[in-house]
């Protein structure tokens, strides 16, 4: 019996980097303390900190899909915060710190994800309604791993008519696949896994190869704002 304990104890994922501060979520920042403090105290269970944190990203920052600055400084979860708005791994990296900063091990998941509600501008913007990378936040709870997405924003849900995402601590929380009248709105196409790390170089790469259209501002780090 001993032996097995071991064996299992053995197996066990260490989440040490999943709780570990880097240059991008660079949660012992001031802005991401005060930011924490607002929404949780010591009392609160892991699981009770781990809703607050979301909801206080989902709506705090709104979603901006056309500022897309990628150099390491200005994806620095700090910079977020004094930007107040950001694309959906902007969002991810204040999440992702904000709950490495309370000892919730959490990383970052893309996916590929096909927008069937997509406005003319970014489509326009994008020549594609396919969001690649779109990011969503992984958190460890109860020994289990949850997907989460505070991307959307409760005022822009409003705006698609489209719920909002709602993160209950217990089931996943991923993009709504249908409107609230039924017609399509989200698919996800592809998965590119899981990360300890915001992953630039990858960010980037993948970016290029799906946007022709904003190779040239990518090559530079940086797209400008519209």
């Amino acid at each position: 019996m001993l032996k097995l304990r071991i064996f299992f104890e053995t197996m066990r994922e260490d989440l040490t980097i999943y709780l570990e501060e880097t240059t991008i979520l660079d949660f012992n920042n001031p802005k991401l303390v005060g930011f924490i403090k607002k929404h949780v105290h010591s009392n609160m269970t892991a699981k009770e900190k781990a809703i607050a944190l979301f909801y206080a990203v989902r709506d705090t920052f709104l979603y901006n899909p056309y500022y897309i600055n990628l150099s390491k400084e200005e994806s620095k979860a700090s910079k977020v915060i004094d930007r107040g708005y950001g694309h959906c791994i902007d969002k991810a990296s204040i999440l992702i710190a904000t709950y490495r900063a309370v000892g919730l091990p959490s990383r970052i998941g893309l996916a590929k994800v096909k927008n069937h509600i997509a406005t003319e501008k970014l489509e326009e913007y994008l020549g594609s309604n396919v969001l690649s990378p779109h990011g969503y936040v992984e958190v460890y709870l109860n020994e289990k791993w949850y997907k989460v997405t505070p991307a959307f924003n409760k005022s822009l849900c409003d705006k698609l008519h489209v719920a909002c995402l709602e993160f209950d601590g217990h089931t996943d929380c991923l993009f709504q696949e249908y409107n609230q009248e039924g017609a399509k709105f989200m698919e996800y196409v592809e998965d590119y896994g899981s990360f300890a790390d915001i992953p630039l170089a990858f960010i980037i790469q993948n970016m290029k190869d799906n946007y022709p259209k904003l190779r040239e501002n990518l090559e530079n780090k940086i797209s400008i704002q519209l």
